[in-house]
């Protein structure tokens, strides 16, 4: 998938039916599970999650597959509307000091049976949805286990009182964006009214974005009304409160209250048509100075690079939601292997700039490292500007030679290659390793 660009199964096939065939029967099998591909995730990533600070960002994502009345494929209903498809969370581990994307995590990936008559507030945890986020934490703890700090990121669906409760360990933290005005024990009173110390202000570009309220006083490409883009300016204040245990909460095995850090993030002379910005960070972490509090505000802005890997997979890269696979069963399996396929690509469009230190074997066979070195001669011109600039068999210099072979010409001042680049030159790759391995054949 990653060579080719593509999640089509006659595309990765080339042409020959009896690949075809293969490739069904391999989603068929019952013997291939889905469990057992995503286990495969966190046995790759583990390695290079080793003596780092691993931020573990999970998130969820729907994919929609085309269904029509007389055959629903068994997908289950996603989202708002018609539409079916499959859930799929994932956990994507990141190194916290160069924002690298290391590898999946966890997850899971299922497709909804029915509605659930039974009023949200009267389930227990363990009958709602939202034990993805307690369970795939747990279940990243071993690929997790050599790294030497972890911190669990999530944006405000995250943030529930049974996963403060739960999941924070010796040397697991959490970091997560406040749903909801939530009740401390400081003063009786709630977040919003938590004593704070100022620890200065930032600047932040807003992108332009729709208008709820239709004011926003330009018409966007779509015929609606946008807010413009901006400069926000952003002022930062941290604190320490203690969460209380909601009254209503049925899991009654929770503490009556969890310490944390608050770093709220409010912005100040917003234009009046806009909505001001405001973030509420809640993290285990200990936040004690003005420095703690705008790292804490780096690590939750990295959170986005998730956003990336869902876009990789489904609009910019593998066109997952295109897939003609007849059943659901089959839709999870191939949805398990398009995310491992989504990550390389995500590594390599990483790797271009240098930054992330990581070696070319985290993503590549050594024969196609070995290809790799007799092409760069190749693909290297006369002039300094020309020549692959990265540490040879680094995981930047292997994406030199990918975006090369996608078309990129290789100039410093010329635009940065993206996730098509990256797809087109894998697929070029691909090839020819495959064809230097025949060449003893």
């Amino acid at each position: 998938m990653a060579a080719r660009g593509s999640s089509c199964l006659r595309r990765l096939a080339g042409g020959q039916r009896s690949f075809i065939v293969g490739f069904g029967r391999f989603l068929g099998n019952p013997r291939v599970t889905a469990e057992a591909l995503i286990e495969g995730w966190g046995a790759q990533a583990a390695q290079a999650c080793a003596g780092l600070h691993v931020l573990a960002v999970q998130d969820t994502s729907e994919i929609c597959f085309a269904t029509h009345a007389q055959n629903r494929r068994g997908l289950g209903e996603i989202g708002r509307g018609g539409g079916r498809g499959v859930l799929l969370h994932a956990m994507l581990a990141l190194d916290a000091d160069t924002g690298g994307v290391l590898g999946l995590a966890a997850g899971k990936i299922w497709t909804r049976r029915g509605r659930v008559e039974t009023p949200h507030a009267t389930r227990p945890l363990s009958e709602k949805e939202a034990l993805r986020w307690v369970e795939t934490a747990e279940e990243a703890k071993e690929a997790l286990a050599d790294a030497a700090m972890v911190t669990e990121i999530s944006d405000r669906e995250g943030d529930f009182y049974a996963k403060w409760g739960r999941l924070p360990g010796k040397n697991l933290h959490i970091l997560t964006r406040a749903m909801q005005d939530r009740l401390i024990t400081e003063g009786g009173g709630r977040l919003s009214s938590a004593p704070l110390h100022l620890a200065g202000r930032l600047e932040a570009d807003i992108q332009a974005h729709p208008d709820p309220d239709g004011k926003g006083g330009r018409t966007g490409r779509k015929g609606q009304k946008e807010l413009p883009a901006r400069k926000a300016q952003l002022e930062v204040r941290f604190g320490q409160v203690s969460l209380k245990r909601p009254g209503r909460t049925l899991e009654k095995d929770l503490p009556q209250t969890v310490a944390v850090s608050l770093v709220e993030v409010r912005e100040v002379d917003a234009p009046e048509a806009s909505e001001p910005v405001l973030w509420r960070l809640l993290t285990t972490h200990a936040v004690k100075d003005a420095a703690m509090a705008f790292q804490i505000i780096a690590w939750y802005r990295m959170r986005w690079t998730i956003e990336q890997f869902f876009r990789t997979l489904k609009q910019q890269g593998l066109q997952l939601e295109d897939s003609q696979v007849e059943s659901a069963e089959r839709l999870i399996k191939l949805t398990a292997v398009a995310a491992r396929a989504a990550c390389i690509i995500m590594q390599l469009v990483q790797a271009r700039d240098g930054n992330t230190g990581q070696n070319a074997a985290l993503s590549f066979t050594q024969d196609e490292i070995k290809t790799m070195r007799a092409l760069v001669p190749e693909l290297e011109g006369k002039t300094a500007l020309q020549k692959n600039p990265h540490r040879p068999e680094s995981l930047a210099w292997a994406a030199w030679v990918i975006a090369k072979l996608g078309g990129w010409d290789g100039y410093p001042k010329s635009r940065p290659p993206g996730p098509i680049t990256f797809k087109h030159g894998l697929q070029y790759f691909k090839a020819l390793a495959h064809g230097a391995r025949l060449r003893d054949v």
